[in-house]
């Protein structure tokens, strides 16, 4: 072997060497596998609309143990009745859906600014941080909260309610007074699911 091939498979060696170390370096873990700009994601059930997702982004994350979805700009939960009426809507800064791989762990979590509107029921909850448990349908938290209806105002620390925040109980609450004044002529219309009145043609 002359001189010069000695030096050339060295030189392939030494950089073969090189790059799988660089290659070995990288964590594939805390790199998305999947990138998804613009989400919109509709479940239904029997042919019934359930619940519709926006998002700005989702990545999705994998690794031995679990996957996960990070939705890092925002995530836009719309979630329908029986009767096929948008009834609540959640909006939050962060979110993060996360399935185990080695046992039957799965849920949801928003935080950053969450709120949380019952429209039939005219209530809006807002918190930090709110989880979300799909196999009991319920949602929860034990952060700082706080519940406005149309009759009265409540905030404490803790919350549970069924997944369409239709029986929201708050767990610790404090300075919870407020004194409302009612107009009995008020008329109270779901502006979001009530189309109105058929026009006449003329």
């Amino acid at each position: 072997m002359t001189i010069a091939t000695a030096l050339a498979v060295a030189f392939v060696v030494y950089s073969c060497s090189g790059k799988l170390s660089e290659a070995e370096a990288l964590d594939l873990g805390d790199t998305p596998v999947q990138t998804v700009d613009s989400l919109f994601m509709v479940q239904t059930n029997n042919g019934r609309l359930k619940m519709r997702v926006e998002a700005d982004v989702m990545e999705r994350y994998d690794n031995d143990s679990c996957s996960y979805e990070l939705f890092p700009k925002g995530l836009h939960v719309f979630a329908y009745s029986e009767e096929d009426m948008l009834e609540t809507v959640l909006h939050s800064n962060n979110a993060k859906h996360y399935k185990s791989k080695k046992k039957k762990e799965e849920y949801w979590s928003a935080f950053g600014n969450v709120t949380v509107q019952n429209i039939m029921k005219q209530q809006t909850l807002e918190t930090d941080t709110l989880y979300w448990d799909q196999s009991a349908g319920e949602i929860y938290t034990d952060c700082y909260v706080r519940m406005f209806t149309i009759d009265d105002f409540m905030q404490g620390y803790g919350m549970r309610s069924d997944e369409m925040a239709r029986n929201a109980i708050l767990y610790r609450p404090f300075n919870s007074y407020v004194y409302v004044i009612q107009d009995t002529a008020r008329v109270v219309i779901d502006s979001v699911n009530f189309i109105g009145p058929l026009l006449k043609k003329r």
